[in-house]
This record gives C-alpha cells, structure tokens and sequence, in this order.
C-alpha cells in the first residue's frame, strides 16, 4: 500500500522496566514528576513521551494549531495524558506499549505503515508494538540497558543516579546494600559477604541521609566482630535490614537543592516501594529460589530458601497493593585475627643464658601479635519484609496514598575462637623490617613461645533489628497552576539483643607454642607440639560472661509543599517541614562467674568434665576444645539467667531527642539559550534544631552512678542553605549540570552523648586509666559544595557522563586526647579503677569540633550496548563507572604521641569501580559484575598505642547472573555471588600489620519467577 504524503507517524522513544518478582512488569510505569510548559500540543507530546520513555502515534495533521495547557506536579503517564488531552478534540488510545492520539470523532481510518522506534541501547527485555499498513499487529522483544533509569537521571536538575526493579533484579544482590554498590560513586562494607553500609564519593555511612518513601529513618543492626564495630549508636543505615526486593525504584541525589532536608553532605538516598497505581492493571508476581553458602554448607546439600511476592489490584479510582519478601541464609565467615599488635617490653628468653635474645626483648623495638587467634562466625539469619500501598485518585487531580512498610532482620549467631596467650616465655623468634630502608618497625613474623596459654572462646547470641514505617501523603492540583504536597508519618527502628554468653577456657601455661606468619603474613597460623588442643587434659574454666544491648530510634515527620506556576516556563515552590528524632538505649552486663560471689552453684571450681566440652571442628585449619555453654550455665546455677536493671551500665543510658523546624524557598526557571533549553533553580533553606542531649547520671564501665538526678544538656542551632542548580541540553544528546550549595552533617549519635565512662586500657608498662565523654555542644558538620557534570546520551545505545565534586567542609569532628589528673575532674574517688588514686593521670578523651577539611573527585560512567558488532556478539553490552575521591583532615594526639596528623577521611577509598558485562536476549541473558574498592581507612583512635591506624586493603568482588524465560510469565535465575571467595583484610597500623583475615565464602542460587 502506497504511503500518502500528507500523513506520517511520527514515533517516540521506548522504555520499560522489566519483570522481578518485586515490582515492575512491562505494562508498569511509576508516578514522575512533571515540568511541562504550556505550549503546542505536538511538543508537549514530544517531551512526554521522552520522559515516560513510551511510544506515542499520531497524525500531525490533527494536532495543528492546538495549544496543550501547562502540567506541574508528580503523576502517572495516564493522568498527565488526560491532563493534556482534556479539552482537545482528540483521545489517547492505550496500546500494549504506548498510545495512539485520535480523534474524538471517529474518521475512517488512514491506512498506516510501519515506523518501528529504535530501542535505546541495552532497554529490558520488553514487548514493543508496531502498526502494520494493513492494521495488523505484532510483538517482537526489544532488550537493552537501564533506559528508565537513565531517564530519570537525564530528567533530574541536580547530580543524581537512580535504580529502577530491572537494574535490581538485573545484578546479584543479596540486600539492599548489593544494589547499590553498583551506582557511581558508591562502596559498601560487607558483612558475611553482602552489603551493610555504604560510603558515597568518599564520605562514610554518617554522611549519607537516608529516606523510605521521601520520608528519612535510621536502620540499625550489628557485626558480631568487635574488629568492625560490634554495635554503634550512629546515623549510618544498615541496608542489610532489607531484601532488594521490597523497592521498584531507588535515587541517588549526590547534590543538594533547598526542597531536600538537610543533613546528608555525602546526598541523599530515597528507597520507594511499589504502589498500586504504578501498574496500569492488575497484577500477581512471585519468586521463589534455593540457594547455599559454600561456607556453611561445603556439599551444598542443603538450600536456603527465599521467597517475594506481589500482588497489586485496583478499582476504578481505588488500588492497593501488598508485597512480601523471605529469606532464611546460613553463613559462615572464619580466618585468622591478631587483635591487632603491639611493642612490648616485659618479655623474657626462655634461656636465661640467651642474652643476645633477652637484649632484643629489652630494646622495646619488637611488635607482636597481641593474641593470634583462629575465628569462626557462624550465623543463622532471617529476613522478613513486608510493604502494603493503599492508593486513591477519585481524579487526575487529587492522589492519596497511604504506605506501611515493615521489616524484621533476625541473627542467631555462634562465635568460636582459638587464641594464642601468655606468650611471655620466647624460645626463639624471626623479625622483619616492614620498610625496605631499614628505618621501618621490627615485626615479630615467627616465634617459639614456652609455657604459654591456649585460650579457647565460644560465644551464643540472639539479636533482632525490627523495622516499622507508616507515612500518609496527598498530591492535590488545587487549580490549573497551584499543586499542594502534604505528608505526614512515622517510622521505627529497634535493635535487640536479649542475651549474649560468652565462655572462655584455657590451657593455662601448659603448651609450648608456635605462631607463624612467615608462610603469609596477613593469616598466621599457631600449634603446640607437646599439646593436644582436642583433648581435654590441660584445660579449666577461665569466665563466663553475659550482655545485653537494645537501641530505639524513632522518627516523627510532617510536611507541607506548595507549587505555584508563575508563567508557562516557570515556578515557585515553598515548603515547612517538622521532623523530631530520638535515639535511647542501654547495655547490660554481668561477668566473674565462676569466681564471684554471685555465682550460685560450684562457686571457684573451674575443672572441668568430658560432658561440659565439646570438639568443635568448623575452622578448615584447625579443631580444638571449646566448652558447652549451656552445660556449664547449669553448673554454675546460671540455668535461664537474665540481666537486670542492676546490670545496667549508666553511661550506655542516654537519650537524644531532636527537634527540627524548616522551611524553603525555591524558585525554578526554563529558558531558551542559543536555541537550547536550559533549566535553573534557585532555592534557600532555613533550619533550626532543638537538641537535648540527657542521661540518668553518669556511670562507669560497671555501672556505678555518681549521682541519681537526671542529667540534660539543650542546645539550640540553625541556619540558612543556599542552592543553585543548572541544567543546560546544549544538543539533543548532550547536557552540561552545575550545582553549587551548602549542606550540613548532625555529629554521630554517640559523639552527642551525654556520659562519662571510665575504664582502664593496658597500655604496656605503664597502664594508664582511660575516661570517655561525650560532647554535646558539637556543633554540626558544614559543607559549601560544587558539583558540574556532563552527560552525553547516545541516540540509541546509552550514556557516557564525567562529573566533577568539590566539598569543603567545616567543623570536622575528631577525637581528642589529653593527659589529665582525675582529681582536676571533680568525679568522685568511687570511680576510680582499681590500683589508681585520685593523683593518677588518665587520658581523657572527647570528640572536638576541628578546622577546615575538604574533599574532591571525579565520577565516570559508561552504559554502552555493543550493537555496532556483528551478530551474535551485537547483545553484548557493558556497564562501567570510576570514581576517584581525594580528602583529608587532621586527627589529634595520633597513637597516643602527642602529634596530629593529616590522614584520609573514614572510609575513603581513593579508588573505586564497578564493570558488568551482560549478553541479553529476549530469550536468555548472562551478566558478569565487578565492583572494586581501594584500601580505606576504617578508624584512627587518637588514645591506642597498639596503630596509628586501621583499615581495609583493597578488594575486588565478582558475581553472576543470568536468566532463561521459558514463556511470557515464566523465567528461571541463576545468580552467583564471590565467585573468587575473596579475603578480605583487616590490617593495623599505616605500617600495615595484620588485623583479622577472613573468608565469607561464595553463595549460589537458583530461583524461579512467574508472572500473572
């Protein structure tokens, strides 16, 4: 059939996101927020079809000389069609994939070609439309790589990455933190091999502010390794709380613009969940998959399940959606530790005759292990989550949505330890220089120990992280040029842990033992030759000990945004918003059984008996004799203990509590420059917090008050954050972003406490007691920051973007530590550790408000398919980021010498990438993922003696995925993650000593998801 001259179809770009057991399916598109000017019916198509990334068909002839009205405000594609179409003599037509613009009055119908629209590069697997001349439809798979996402960037004014459910589901991701270790600029710590936290352009977990459906909350859980924090009341989220699956879309907002809430230098990361209006129809999906850690389970017999599903319907102007992720997990992480090391005097050679050896140990110049020890981790986990949307939209004007979220992270954890001790008696020992010149430190690498101690640990512990959220919102047009955004809710995160028991044995000066770091200096090994570590002669009972933890954190949130459009191509938003947050806890703990007064039973007696031990043999290098923690409980009475409010440590008590009032200011314009758009807000925020910081008197370490009355410090704080953001589309495919704006920091959690806790810390020779304080006149972290990117869109196979990021922040907070008499403190003499007086000098330490630092780096990334290669390899595809960050700041008093030092930030690596390489069909596809950090620094503690330092060396991580689509609604996974079981390190010290060494192992899992 002829094509007549005066009709054409004019086709749009395409883009969905793909099928996950979680959210979204082909016919899936999510609410957006639009900007479109009021302007010609033919453009204003143009550009939303660009947004929604759907096709649109239309006759140009039909559209001539009609004027679409302005469109402000967040909605689903359908409402802004109905919106623009509204009092136009046309209708939109629903396709499979897109809409067809008619007239309202229906016309015989022109006889139409096929125009196909180019897939951008690397879209999802997906059903595409095209019209045939003869009327005829037919369906064909398009695939290509994260258009909705890229989109979303392309959209946004300020720095930003998103995540839709297909690049979710695309990659191995064991947890929320997983998914995102793939955005530019981010690396994440892990915790038996998947995600926990995460670092953004090189600033820590503390930096980045986090929010679940636009509201922020706090997750907190912990690691079983006191090497990696143990527990930490801080403002870093612990993504490993959430399966990936629970969310259909995640923003990466790396700068700041004034409707944002203060508090995330880093940015700002918003995980939304799916409702029921992102899907134009019903909808019922689930997933269901087996998987093993080869740790855990070294045949693989036995699977782990995981389970999610989603189940969405909608009447009419009414919808609700509710959706439920499951996992039970195995794991086990085991290596080898030397809680860090340490240069020692006191040491004596076994012979005395051996002078030249007791010189040497008298020069005070060799570093040993202070303990090398084998470890396991083992550990049960569950993990529940549970979202429900309640939708309603009576009309495209007005939307209420009601969002519940809850999740649930459960760890049954078993530690076991097999630790060198009393290593006093040396034989006879190999050293090393650690520097090349000979100027370095002397390392003891090998030593033959007489008459030392096998100390054997084994510890049981129960802990929860429980996660519940409710938020209420409405987007109301109140007129054509007027839209109101209200929201209102509440989330919680509690952290439980009931009981922790801890039982020590030993072979108290009973073996002769050798440790050896020869073969590899970050995994040493130990034995005895004339001692049988699986054998219970030898062994006693050395402690048992008993804690308890439990944290609240609670967030109230209320806001109010108006939008006013001034004129077709600009607008004003101003908004308040009330936030309170507060934080409590406390820490219990009981210890000195069996030798304490307070043991019930068998007080004093530490032989033990074949049935109070157990041979434990879950370490790859070594079997040894561990106690039976519950056999040795009911010996001592101990059967069913429980802490009390008497074993409440008072300085662990605090409370925080923060109110914030704010309010802002935006205005946003979109001009015309040399012919091409470019788009610029200018906004200012004004904040003002109250802060209490309280506490019921302050205690020591054993939970002695000094006083009884409660103790409140309030402190009050504001200021005003300017941002400018540009966006300049100097090209149809190119795009230059300028931001520049000033944001703030809140000080951690425990930095703002009100306590004072005193303890003593050996320190060698001369053993100094060691005080504590918080400090809550912190004042918060300030940054002014410049942000410039430019982004390049392929017409039809990606993106390549370079962005550029300077910070330069003020008031950075660091620990400080001065020598102090005890009696200059005003504390009582009760408080003093025993063997010390009030004329004792302790160190006490504090964290301090210090000078300027900043921090600066480059991002790029390149999302690239290979269609330009002959078929097959044209489905080849590639997906790679680097992000270089560089910044300092001054610590104080470093390694307890008196000197500062300039050191990179906490957790900075100075190096980072991501690389997949993916072959996708419509029918199968296979993915290959890389993602590297550089070494970072994890802590510097300005009182230890023992390193300057400690951190991580770099790691590389390697997963895989693939995927096979039996049907339309059937699809089968593959997915599996540390392929090459990485080691990961701990070192000591900028001289770099080994700290702890492990293996998490590798995890498989094979799934299936069906569709309905």
């Amino acid at each position: 059939m002829l094509l007549r001259p005066e009709l054409c179809i004019v086709c749009l770009l395409l883009a969905v996101c793909c099928s996950r057991a979680t959210a979204q399916q082909a016919d899936a598109l999510p609410r957006q927020f639009y900007s479109l000017p009021k302007q010609p019916l033919a453009d204003a198509l143009l550009q939303f079809a660009r947004q929604v990334n759907q096709p649109i068909l239309y006759d140009p002839a039909k559209l001539a000389g009609l004027q679409a009205p302005a469109v402000y405000g967040e909605f689903v594609a359908d409402r802004v069609l109905s919106l623009l179409l509204a009092q136009q003599p046309v209708e939109a037509i629903p396709r499979a994939n897109g809409w067809l613009i008619k007239a309202k009055a229906t016309p015989a119908k022109p006889a139409l070609t096929v125009i196909e629209a180019a897939p951008p590069a690397g879209a999802p697997a997906m059903e595409v439309i095209a019209v045939r001349a003869n009327g005829g439809v037919h369906r064909h798979a398009a695939a290509s790589l994260l258009p909705a996402a890229e989109l979303l960037k392309r959209r946004a004014l300020i720095a930003q990455d998103s995540l839709v459910a297909e690049d979710i589901s695309n990659v191995a991701a064991l947890n929320v933190a997983n998914a995102l270790s793939r955005v530019p600029g981010i690396a994440i710590t892990r915790e038996w091999g998947e995600g926990r936290q995460i670092s953004l352009r090189g600033l820590s977990a503390d930096f980045t502010r986090v929010q679940i459906n636009g509201m922020e909350t706090l997750g907190t859980s912990s690691s079983p390794m006191d090497a990696r924090g143990a527990l930490s009341r801080s403002r870093a989220f612990d993504f490993n709380i959430f399966a990936a699956e629970l969310f259909n879309q995640i923003e990466v907002k790396k700068s700041y613009s004034a409707e944002q809430e203060e508090g995330g230098i880093a940015g700002t990361v918003n995980l939304r969940t799916a409702k029921p209006f992102d899907y134009r129809t019903d909808r019922a999906v689930v997933s269901a998959s087996l998987g093993s850690n080869s740790n855990a389970n070294n045949s693989l017999s036995r699977a782990d399940p995981l389970f999610s599903a989603l189940l969405s319907q909608r009447w009419s102007e009414f919808g609700a959606l509710l959706s439920l992720t499951y996992s039970s997990r195995a794991t086990n992480e085991y290596g080898s530790n030397t809680t860090r090391w340490r240069r020692e005097r006191g040491k004596q050679a076994a012979d005395p005759g051996d002078s030249a050896l007791q010189s040497l140990l008298d020069s005070g110049e060799l570093w040993f292990p202070r303990g090398q020890r084998l470890s396991v981790w083992d550990n049960q986990q569950q993990r529940l989550g549970i979202t429900a949307a309640l939708q309603y939209q009576p009309a495209p004007q007005f939307n209420l949505l009601l969002d519940l979220m809850h999740g649930k992270l459960q760890n049954q954890l078993s530690e076991h330890h097999h630790a060198v001790k009393d290593n006093n008696l040396v034989q006879d020992l190999i050293w090393r220089d650690n520097k090349a010149d000979g100027s370095g430190d002397k390392e003891v690498l090998y030593a033959r120990y007489k008459n030392a101690s096998w100390r054997n640990e084994n510890r049981t512990d129960y802990n929860e992280s429980v996660f519940s959220q409710i938020s209420l919102s409405a987007d109301w047009a109140l007129s054509h040029n007027l839209q109101l955004r209200a929201m209102l809710g509440h989330s919680s995160s509690d952290y439980r842990q009931p009981l922790l028991s801890k039982l020590n044995i030993e072979a108290k000066q009973q073996a002769d033992i050798v440790t050896d770091f020869t073969q590899d200096a970050f995994y040493g090994r130990s034995y005895s030759n004339n001692f049988d570590v699986t054998a219970l002669p030898g062994y006693s009972v050395r402690d048992l000990f008993f804690q308890s933890n439990f944290t609240y954190s609670d967030f109230d949130n209320a806001g109010l945004d108006l939008a006013y459009q001034l004129a077709d191509s600009s607008s004003l938003t101003l908004g308040l918003q009330h936030k309170t947050f507060s934080n409590s806890g406390l820490q219990q703990e009981a210890s000195g059984f069996p030798h304490s007064n307070a043991t019930p039973l068998n007080q004093g007696m530490v032989s033990l008996k074949a049935d109070q031990v157990q041979l434990y043999s879950g370490h790859p290098d070594q079997s040894w004799l561990q106690g039976d923690i519950a056999a040795l409980q009911a010996f001592y009475g101990l059967d069913g203990f429980a802490l009390t409010e008497a074993d409440t440590l008072a300085s662990s008590m605090y409370r925080l509590t923060e109110h914030t009032n704010a309010g802002y200011l935006q205005y946003q314009q979109q001009f015309a420059v040399a012919g091409a758009p470019l788009r610029a807000s200018l906004g200012l925020r004004y904040f003002h917090t109250r802060l209490t910081s309280a506490a019921p008197g302050q205690a020591v370490a054993n939970g002695t008050p000094v006083s009884s009355a409660l103790a409140n410090v309030v402190r009050h704080y504001s200021g005003y954050l300017p941002a400018l953001n540009l966006s300049y589309e100097f090209t149809e495919d190119m795009l230059w972003r300028f931001g520049l704006s000033k944001n703030i920091t809140r000080p951690s959690l425990s930095d703002l406490a009100l306590f004072t806790n005193v303890t003593q810390t050996s320190l060698g020779e001369t053993d100094i007691g060691q005080i504590s304080t918080g400090n809550p006149q912190l004042k918060p972290f300030s940054a002014n920051n410049l942000d410039t990117a430019l982004e390049w869109y392929f017409a039809d196979a990606g993106l390549f973007s370079a962005a550029l990021f300077y910070k330069d922040i003020n008031h950075f907070i660091a620990t400080t530590t001065r020598p102090v008499v005890f009696s200059e403190l005003g504390l009582p003499a009760a408080l003093l550790p025993e063997g010390k007086t009030v004329d004792d000098v302790f160190n006490l330490s504090s964290p301090q408000n210090g000078g300027p630092s900043s921090i600066k780096g480059i991002e790029l990334a390149l999302q690239r398919k290979l269609d330009f290669l002959p078929a097959p390899f044209h489905q080849f595809g590639i997906s790679a980021n680097y992000t270089r960050a560089d910044g300092t700041t001054l610590y104080r008093n470093v390694q307890n010498s008196g000197a500062d030092q300039r050191k990179a930030f906490t957790g900075l690596s100075r190096h980072s990438y991501n690389l997949a390489l993916y072959y996708d069909t419509p029918r199968w596809g296979a993915r290959l993922t890389t993602a590297y950090r550089s070494r970072y620094i994890a802590a510097v503690e300005s009182g230890s003696i023992d390193d300057d330092e400690r951190g991580y060396h770099a790691s590389t991580n390697v997963d895989f995925s693939a995927f096979y689509r039996v049907n339309d609604y059937l699809k089968l996974n593959i997915e599996a993650l540390n392929l090459t079981n990485l080691r990961e390190e701990l070192y000591s010290d900028s001289s770099d000593r080994a700290y702890n060494s492990t293996y998490s192992g590798r995890t498989y899992m094979l799934g299936v998801t069906a569709e309905f």
